[in-house]
């Protein structure tokens, strides 16, 4: 267990590397114009991060076992339907566990 004092030190020192890295950018960028890689990752990297967090529970999974796949499939679907459905992400995310939580358990 940490005493205190080590853990206020951790505790500085990790708020000193976030404070580091939220003043880089503009550090970097202050007076010039967003260079263009960076206006690219700023319009797809959303999209992307969300597809990898979408896709990645998939590439685990052991399809030649029992239940193969079923509920994270039809979890997946669900979400799907939901959020063309309604546009509410809360909803898709929320309907989507639930329903994979009653199938898998």
């Amino acid at each position: 267990m940490l005493s205190v004092s080590r853990a206020f030190t951790a505790s500085l020192a990790m708020a000193a590397v976030i404070l580091f890295c939220r003043a880089l950018p503009f550090l970097f960028f202050s007076g010039e114009k967003t260079p263009r890689f960076l206006s690219f990752v700023e319009i797809y990297m959303p999209a992307l991060a969300m597809t990898v967090l979408a896709l990645s529970p998939y590439a685990s999974l052991e399809w030649s076992k029992a239940p193969h796949g079923f509920p994270e499939v039809l979890a997946g679907l669900l979400v799907v339907g939901l959020h063309l459905w309604k546009r509410n992400p809360l909803l898709s995310i929320l309907g989507g566990t639930a329903l994979y939580m009653i199938l898998a358990y």
